[in-house]
């Protein structure tokens, strides 16, 4: 969720809390705050059970960084030194996998490439793509096999002409031999 969603549900149980405190009962609460039935019940209930603070925001739910804070900066001074450093002499682009490969190697934890992606976000980097093609690339040699190698390897398509949308049509009845079913229907 973004922060942004975060903030807009946070006011609306804020909003909860009012009208609960005014009273209202949770059909109204729901209707007025365009909210399920079932959510302004479970408000009403942390609210009786615990006031305003229950239904107040605890923060970003999920797993917290399994990371300390101390290795989050490491990481950071990893990140800024390079992949060179760190054994990708191929070309200087931090993708999210070489970046949970370091973090297995560096802290021997291990990171999924989506986890390693939101970590590099966290700290202020992102996952690189190649914004240049490399320097050792043949221009004329891979027109010039386009246009011969891919021309003669490549599958041809279907056949334009007489198809169907759909497999399972079945074709006339006056274009059936005499002897199959429904050949004599009009």
């Amino acid at each position: 969720m973004t922060a942004a969603g975060r903030k807009r549900r946070e006011s609306v149980r804020m909003q909860a809390t009012e009208l609960f405190e005014q009273q209202n009962k949770p059909p109204e609460v729901a209707r007025r705050l365009r909210v399920s039935l079932k959510s302004a019940y479970q408000w009403q209930q942390l609210w009786r059970d615990g006031g305003r603070a229950a239904l107040a925001s605890r923060g970003p739910s999920g797993s917290g960084c399994r990371l300390s804070p101390r290795c989050l900066q490491k990481l950071a001074g990893y990140l800024e030194q390079g992949p060179a450093a760190h054994g990708w002499v191929e070309d200087q682009v931090w993708t999210a996998a070489r970046v949970a490969t370091l973090i297995g190697r560096k802290f021997h934890v291990s990171y999924s490439v989506s986890g390693a992606t939101r970590l590099m976000h966290r700290l202020g980097f992102s996952p690189q793509v190649p914004a240049r093609r490399v320097a050792e690339r043949d221009e004329q040699a891979v027109t010039a096999w386009k246009e011969a190698t891919w021309a003669e390897v490549k599958e041809p398509g279907r056949p334009a002409g007489v198809t169907s949308a759909s497999r399972t049509r079945q074709a006339s009845p006056a274009g059936r031999p005499g002897g199959a079913p429904g050949a004599d229907a009009e």
